[in-house]
C-alpha cells in the first residue's frame, strides 16, 4: 500500500481557489494524500468568500495583500513567505493552478527546493507576454519549472509539447473550473441566492408582473490591459445598448480595483448612489452596477443572464456548460477552443464592435441560438479526478 504522501495547494486568487476547489475535497477524501492548503491571499475579500462556499479551512494563510501593492513588490514577498513555508511543511508535492504572480512565485520556491510541482490548467497560451499580462509570463515560465502539467484541452497540450515539454509529463483532464461550476450550481438551483442592487423581477428563479424573465446583459471587467481608454470605450459601448435596447437589462459586477471603478462610475455612474451601486438616472434605468458577487450569487447570474460581456478567462470556461453566448472584449485569447467552437466570440474593446456584436446577438434569434447549442470544450465535470490518478501513478513511480 503506498504511503501517505503531503501535497501542499499553494494559490491567491478567486479564480485560483473556483479551480482548485474540487481537487482539494478530492484529496481531503482519498486516503492516500495529506492535503495541506495554504493561502497567499493576494486577492483578500474575493478568495475567503469562495473558500467559504466550499467548506475549505487554509492550514496556512500568509496573508500577503497589501492596498496598492505593485507587482515586483507581492512577488518578492510571496517567494519570501512561500519559501519559508515549504521550509516548514516539506511536502512532498506542491500542486498549482493557472497564471497569477502567486503560481509562479509557487513554482520557483518548489524548484529551489527540489520539490515536485503540479501546474493544473497548464499549456494555455496567446504567444504574447503583453496579453494578458502579467499573466502570460506566469505560465510559461511555470511550464519550464513544472514536473507534472494538467492541460484542459488536446490544444494546451500541442503548446507544451511544441515547447519540449517531455510528453510523458503533460496529461489532458479537461478544466477543474467545469468541476467547480456543477458543484456551484446544484447549490444555487437548490437555494437560489438574492443579488443585493437588483430589482426583484431580475433575481435568479423570480419573473416580473406579466410572468416573463427581462433578458439579462451580463458584465464583467477586471483586465490590466484593459484599463484607461479600453474601459472607457467598454462604458461608453454599454450606455449605447442599454438606451438602443429599453426592455434589456445590463447587470455589471464592479470590481474593487479603482482603474476599474473609475470609469464606471464616470461614464455611466454619474447619477448613481455609490453605496448601494444601484443607478437612478432615467436614461440608464436599465443598467445595474452592483458590488463584487460571491463565487454562487456570481453563478446565479450567469444561469439568468441571456448573454456575457466579459475579459475574464474563467468566464470563457463555464458560460458555454451552461447554454450562454460569451463575447469576450480582448483582442487575443489563451483560450481558442470555445472560439473555434462558436460559444465564444472576441470583440475587442472597441466600442463600434462592442455595441455591433451585442445588438446582432440581441436582435438575431439564429444567431444567438447556433452560440447558445455549442458543446463546451473544456470538460465534463471530472478533472480532479483524472488529476488524482495521475498524482498516484507519479508518486508510486518515484517510489519504485
Amino acid at each position: 500500500m503506498m504511503k501517505r504522501k503531503k501535497i501542499s495547494v499553494i494559490f491567491g486568487t478567486r479564480p485560483e481557489a473556483i479551480k482548485l476547489a474540487p481537487v482539494i475535497l478530492a484529496l481531503k477524501k482519498d486516503r492516500r494524500f495529506i492535503c495541506k492548503v495554504c493561502v497567499t491571499a493576494q486577492h483578500r475579500e474575493m478568495l475567503d468568500q469562495v473558500l467559504e462556499v466550499f467548506g475549505i479551512k487554509p492550514d496556512v494563510d500568509l496573508n500577503l495583500m497589501r492596498r496598492n501593492q505593485t507587482l515586483s513588490d507581492f512577488a518578492a514577498r510571496a517567494l519570501v513567505a512561500i519559501d519559508k513555508y515549504l521550509t516548514n511543511e516539506k511536502p512532498d508535492f506542491v500542486l498549482v493552478q493557472g497564471d497569477t504572480t502567486t503560481v509562479f512565485c509557487a513554482a520557483l520556491a518548489s524548484f529551489y527546493h527540489h520539490i515536485p510541482l503540479g501546474h493544473v490548467e497548464a499549456g494555455l497560451r496567446t504567444w504574447n507576454f503583453n496579453a494578458p499580462w502579467p499573466e502570460e509570463a506566469n505560465r510559461v515560465l511555470t511550464s519550464r519549472i513544472g514536473t507534472l502539467h494538467f492541460a484542459p484541452t488536446m490544444g494546451n497540450r500541442r503548446n507544451l509539447l511544441k515547447e519540449r515539454i517531455a510528453t510523458d509529463r503533460v496529461f489532458v483532464t479537461g478544466n477543474t473550473v467545469i468541476d467547480a461550476l456543477f458543484l456551484a450550481l446544484a447549490k444555487v438551483k437548490k437555494c437560489p441566492p438574492d443579488i443585493d442592487g437588483l430589482p426583484d423581477f431580475l433575481q435568479p428563479g423570480k419573473c416580473n408582473t406579466a410572468g416573463k424573465k427581462p433578458r439579462i446583459v451580463l458584465i464583467t471587467g477586471h483586465r490590466r490591459e484593459n484599463f484607461g481608454k479600453g474601459f472607457e470605450n467598454i462604458c461608453r459601448a454599454i450606455a449605447v445598448l442599454a438606451k438602443r435596447f429599453p426592455d434589456v437589462h445590463f447587470v455589471y459586477p464592479v470590481h474593487l480595483n479603482p482603474n476599474v471603478r473609475e470609469p464606471v462610475y464616470r461614464i455611466l455612474g454619474q447619477h448613481s448612489d455609490k453605496s448601494s451601486f444601484c443607478i437612478h438616472h432615467s436614461e440608464l434605468e436599465n443598467v445595474h452596477l452592483i458590488a463584487p458577487q460571491s463565487y454562487l450569487s456570481f453563478v446565479a447570474l450567469m444561469n439568468r443572464s441571456s448573454l456575457i460581456l466579459t475579459d475574464s478567462g474563467g468566464v470563457q470556461e463555464e458560460a458555454p456548460s451552461l447554454g450562454k453566448p460569451v463575447l469576450v472584449m480582448r483582442d487575443v485569447t489563451e483560450r481558442p477552443e470555445a472560439v473555434d467552437s462558436g460559444a465564444v466570440k472576441l470583440v475587442g474593446t472597441s466600442r463600434k464592435s462592442i455595441v455591433r456584436t451585442v445588438g446582432n446577438l440581441l436582435t438575431d434569434s439564429k444567431l444567438y441560438k447556433r452560440m447558445r447549442h455549442t458543446r463546451n470544450p473544456y470538460g465534463d465535470g471530472k478533472a480532479a479526478e483524472r488529476i488524482i490518478k495521475v498524482l498516484v501513478r507519479f508518486i508510486r513511480s518515484q517510489t519504485h
